[in-house]
């Protein structure tokens, strides 16, 4: 093998270090994510060792059910690089892509997928469904998963963890206010039921009095 051949062999394998970086940065996006109150995923396409598209969930705030963190960087880098075509790019994406994002993967010509956690009911790289791996498909995407999983995984936990705490207190409140409405009425109620048993009581002794 010719050296400029085993250079260009070794530039196209995945760096561990590199592979870290970017996926700690995906991190950082996934948190600006959950703050947003968006599920907690980030994403970072990078080609030739530098950013060119960075994305986090924001179907909620951009009210676009496409909009998944990896479709947003996707769009910001097809931009930077004026075409639709990201040949030789690599994505880094805290969670495992689901079917739509896996496509698009496909679409985009990416060189190398890598992920942290994997998602159990949606992932459609290695869990539920291997859409990469289609036969079908004219292009093939190289796949590293489970690359800093335990973080992506915990930001996960604890944001649903806080998103279930949130439903369970806004329950609680909608509970003492319906109690605390019912009492109200109650208690609107008792002094209407008072001058009707008054009245009644009235009516009976001046019927009395008549038949006396």
């Amino acid at each position: 093998m010719q050296a400029g051949t085993k250079a260009a062999a070794r530039d196209a394998q995945p760096e561990p270090d590199a592979d870290l970086r970017w996926m700690r940065r995906a991190l950082e996006l996934a948190q600006t994510a959950a703050e947003l109150g968006e599920v907690p995923v980030g994403a970072v396409v990078v080609l030739d060792g530098r950013a060119i598209g960075e994305g986090f969930n924001r179907p909620i705030s951009n009210r676009d059910p496409t909009a998944h963190a990896e479709i947003v960087a996707l769009r910001a880098a097809a931009l930077a690089l004026d075409n639709y075509r990201l040949t030789g790019a690599t994505l880094y994406v805290t969670v495992e892509p689901c079917t739509m994002c896996a496509g698009a993967l496909v679409h985009a010509r990416i060189g190398r997928l890598v992920f942290g956690a994997p998602e159990p009911r949606a992932g459609a790289v290695v869990t539920t469904s291997q859409v990469l791996d289609n036969p079908g498909h004219n292009h093939r995407v190289d796949t590293t998963g489970g690359v800093l999983a335990a973080e992506s995984g915990a930001l996960l936990r604890t944001f649903f963890a806080a998103r279930r705490a949130d439903q369970a207190r806004a329950l609680k409140v909608k509970s003492a206010d319906q109690a605390r409405s019912l009492e109200k009425k109650s208690a609107d109620q008792a002094p209407l039921a008072e001058q009707r048993g008054a009245v009644e009581a009235r009516d009976t002794n001046l019927g009395e009095a008549t038949e006396s």
